[in-house]
């Protein structure tokens, strides 16, 4: 029996077509499961050897189903992303006009990205959140609703036609979607690639963040997500979850992860993994006096000191 890959389902969602981009997933059992923490779980369970879900979109950011997964419970590992452009297509029962249309659903992240579109075109219709857009898509097919935000390709699977096709208030939009599997050593090392972390401030205090964030900064390390998530423990308890670039295998990063680790009440490692958005060849360029080379040669200096032999 082949392995298992747990998607967020049902079929016919983006989370689907994204996961079908990776070479490997040709070779597993592509299993759908009826939400983030579902596929997560089955993952922690042993039910599945990784599961594949959205974690950040290019219009509203972080996708805090995903986020609040990875950073309660037990610890899982990002081992590759994907970028998928992302548009929308109307989908809706053979023979519905726009002017039938009373009620409308997708997934919550998907209500930024057609807001506007919505506004113009449906400004009566109500708003019904789903699961994911393809079981939007089911609802729709059950008649539970009259229309929904989902892809196109999703219309053939539940027997609806696109009504409407392309729909995006923004240009460009891309949705990130990760592989996450039990913790184990990190992907290799490529040249551009990101490290996810969730962290845990010890106290609350003025500049604690700006503490946390100057591990990074100081170590010409560029941070690519911020978002705070609550810890459940009451008002104002937050912690914080960072992507920046690099791998833990570049000195920097080493360093800046252990001066997190010293200053923080926890710190929960995500993963290094591949930069979907460049090839190695387009990373950033590191800043002076941040190089492996140059941390070997400081490190070098120091012991040299401690010698005697400066």
């Amino acid at each position: 029996m082949p392995a298992s890959y747990a998607y967020l389902g049902p079929e016919g969602t983006f989370t689907e077509v994204a996961l079908r981009t990776l070479p490997e997933a040709a070779t597993r059992e592509l299993t759908p499961y009826v939400s983030v923490q579902s596929a997560l779980d089955a993952v922690r369970a042993g039910e599945a050897e990784a599961a594949f879900v959205p974690i950040e979109n290019s219009v509203e950011g972080g996708i805090t189903a995903t986020l609040d997964g990875l950073v309660a419970g037990e610890p899982l590992t990002i081992y590759r992303e994907v970028l998928l452009s992302i548009t929308f297509a109307l989908l809706v029962r053979p023979g519905t006009r726009l002017a039938d249309i009373k009620t409308v659903s997708a997934h919550p992240a998907a209500q930024p990205q057609v807001r506007n579109w919505l506004k113009a075109n449906l400004p009566d219709a109500v708003w019904e959140s789903a699961a994911s857009n393809a079981d939007a898509a089911r609802l729709v097919q059950e008649g539970r609703y009259d229309a929904a935000f989902a892809g196109e390709f999703a219309a053939a699977r539940y027997g609806l036609e696109a009504l409407e096709t392309g729909i995006h208030d923004a240009e460009n939009a891309q949705t990130r979607f990760v592989l996450v599997g039990r913790p184990a050593r990190p992907a290799a090392k490529t040249g551009a690639d990101k490290t996810s972390v969730v962290l845990w401030q010890r106290t609350d205090h003025p500049g604690g963040l700006r503490d946390l964030l100057g591990e990074f900064a100081s170590r010409g390390i560029n941070l690519m997500l911020l978002q705070s998530r609550p810890t459940g423990e009451g008002i104002g308890n937050y912690c914080f979850c960072v992507d920046a670039e690099g791998h833990i295998s570049d000195r920097r990063m080493a360093a800046a992860l252990m001066g997190l680790k010293r200053l923080c009440l926890e710190v929960r490692f995500l993963g290094s993994y591949p930069r979907a958005d460049i090839r190695p060849d387009e990373a950033r360029t590191v800043q002076p006096g941040t190089s492996d080379e140059e941390f070997t040669r400081a490190a070098d200096w120091v012991a040299r000191c401690q010698d005697g032999r400066f």
